[in-house]
């Protein structure tokens, strides 16, 4: 995982927040992170917005949210 926050943090317009938004995101299952990893192979020059644009579209991105209140709370 090391490797992979260095490569995070060698985005052209990396920041902190982004870095640990990914690495929260891709700690929860090994499939995120070949998938972020592949896209990442495949679109070299990537910035960040193109990264976490990536990661939202994904199918199991919304699983990690926190449930809506209901209107009585």
């Amino acid at each position: 995982m090391e490797e992979f926050a260095i490569r995070l943090n060698n985005v052209e317009d990396s920041y902190y927040s982004f870095i640990v938004a990914v690495l929260t995101y891709v700690k929860k299952k090994e499939s995120r992170l070949k998938a972020v990893e592949g896209f990442m192979n495949e679109n070299p020059n990537a910035l960040t917005s193109d990264i976490l644009e990536f990661i939202s579209d994904q199918d199991d991105f919304y699983e990690d949210a926190a449930p809506a209140r209901s209107e009585a709370s």
